[in-house]
């Protein structure tokens, strides 16, 4: 993949982040700097996503651990490359965890 492909990706897709947790009624703080989208929850846990360019790679950080995440061109979503899991899935999983509220992460 191209760089200027993958940072368009990861670009996007942190806004969608962004948008989601903008729109829920959850009282969090967001930071994006330098390609780092940080969100900070009421109960002062935290997700980090930063994009490893030569990786090409969105990586993950949460409470129950990192995740390193492939963009897969057919399915168009970001999949975790240990488990398989594509990230809208695993982030609807670590927000129930992290913050005890089920948002939709539905497209990523």
């Amino acid at each position: 993949m191209k760089e200027a492909r993958f940072h368009d990706l990861v670009d996007t897709t942190q806004q969608i982040l962004e948008d989601i947790f903008d729109e829920s009624e959850l009282d969090i703080d967001l930071e994006s700097s330098a390609g780092v989208l940080t969100v900070k929850f009421e109960n002062g846990s935290q997700l980090i996503f930063s994009r490893q360019e030569p990786l090409r790679q969105l990586w993950l950080a949460a409470v129950s651990g990192g995740f390193h995440f492939d963009y897969d061109e057919e399915s168009e979503r970001w999949v975790c490359d240990k488990h398989a899991e594509q990230l809208g899935e695993m982030l609807e999983r670590i927000v129930k965890q992290q913050a005890g509220v089920e948002l939709e992460f539905e497209g990523l």
